[in-house]
């Protein structure tokens, strides 16, 4: 008779420090699992099962409201809804990685670190597709509606007055030397430049550049998270924080601008309940709570960062609802008053960040091998 053995579960000193999580002292799995072992922990009750399923589920929650909107549109010729189908197709991939990077981190030190990577390309890909959206939909009616403002129309002419000497650069310098000035300022999105600027801003630099310097010990020697865990949750929180305030900057000025009838929208509400959440999934990723409080209570059920992902869903699903609402309430002002993005400016964007990404997944990758194994193996004894 056929019959499964599940993987024994280990305590918090039986595992290597870079497995074990502040707060949670049982449930672990085997760090050398093999890939039979991480596929069956996915029906067992470990500490990871639920940060597994948290994420499993709405990624095809998320791809059902896909292929129920892609059904009911007439895809291959209205150009206004592809960046809120890039959008949502960005809102499937971040947590299926994420609950893949889950289920496979535990097959070996290397393998954790490769499918974090992969975690955080993915997260880059959803920075990336909420950009997109929001260039297309949100900035350009805030621009019109406030064009008048003193304030705004400083702003505006002064980088309106950069883009143009940004069109007479190549995309690389763009990337490179404008990047810093686009980023603190955030109010003047160019349909030409600015895929590209997010594509090496979200991916290079926070996305899977702080996870290198978090992960890679064997590269950076001074710069361990055992040695600086306060430094290295810093770098963790804000490649999560700061992508997010910066894809957000549109949708805060016009929350902050709303004024008269402007805040009595329907769409309000689930905006701010979509901030809500955005917050407190920030808060829990931070704070480790409650299982820093009660260490061993919340091993399986309730930690942060089951907390986490909840909280994330839901601020996504709330994003998502009310992009969709201000997609539909802005449509006809929109055609009419401003260019919509291309299939080439949508799709190529997307299509370049997938190359960039996995470029430099497969780069550092290769940098977590370039270790002699004799010091890799010194280097997980000793921890």
């Amino acid at each position: 008779m056929l019959s499964w053995k599940l993987p024994r579960q280990l305590g918090i000193n039986q595992v290597p420090k870079v497995f074990r999580e502040q707060g949670i002292l049982f449930g672990y799995r085997h760090p050398r699992s093999s890939a039979a072992d991480c596929l069956l922990s996915v029906f067992q009750m470990t500490n990871e099962t639920l940060n597994i399923w948290t994420h499993f589920l709405p990624a095809w929650y998320f791809l059902w409201k896909l292929f129920a909107l892609a059904y009911s549109l007439d895809i291959w010729n209205d150009m206004y809804a592809w960046p809120f189908l890039a959008y949502m197709l960005t809102c499937c991939i971040y947590p299926f990685t994420s609950s893949c990077a889950h289920t496979f981190s535990t097959m070996s030190t290397q393998a954790r670190h490769i499918c974090y990577f992969f975690d955080y390309g993915a997260l880059s890909m959803y920075s990336l597709g909420k950009s997109l959206q929001t260039l297309s939909c949100v900035f350009q009616l805030i621009h019109a509606l406030h064009l008048n403002c003193t304030f705004h129309s400083r702003i505006s002419n002064h980088l309106m007055n950069i883009n143009e000497t940004l069109h007479q650069l190549s995309i690389k310098c763009i990337s490179t030397i404008f990047f810093v000035v686009l980023t603190n300022s955030s109010i003047y999105f160019s349909t030409q430049t600015y895929p590209f600027l997010l594509i090496y801003h979200m991916i290079v630099t926070n996305r899977l550049g702080a996870p290198y310097l978090h992960y890679n010990r064997d590269i950076i020697e001074r710069f361990p998270e055992i040695q600086q865990p306060r430094l290295s949750k810093s770098l963790r929180t804000l490649a999560f924080a700061y992508p997010y305030l910066f894809d957000s900057t549109p949708l805060f000025y016009r929350l902050y601008l709303c004024t008269g009838e402007s805040c009595m929208e329907s769409v309000i509400p689930v905006h701010y309940r979509h901030c809500v959440f955005a917050f407190l999934t920030c808060f829990i990723f931070a704070a480790h709570l409650p299982e820093r409080l009660a260490p061993g209570c919340f091993d399986y059920i309730g930690h942060s960062h089951q907390l986490f992902h909840i909280c994330g869903i839901i601020g996504t699903h709330f994003q998502m609802e009310a992009i969709f609402i201000d997609m539909n309430a802005r449509r006809d002002w929109l055609l009419a008053s401003s260019p919509l993005l291309s299939h080439s400016q949508t799709v190529g964007s997307v299509g370049i960040s997938i190359i960039i990404s996995l470029t430099i997944i497969g780069a550092f990758s290769l940098a977590l091998y370039s270790t002699p194994m004799s010091s890799r193996k010194e280097k997980l004894h000793r921890h």
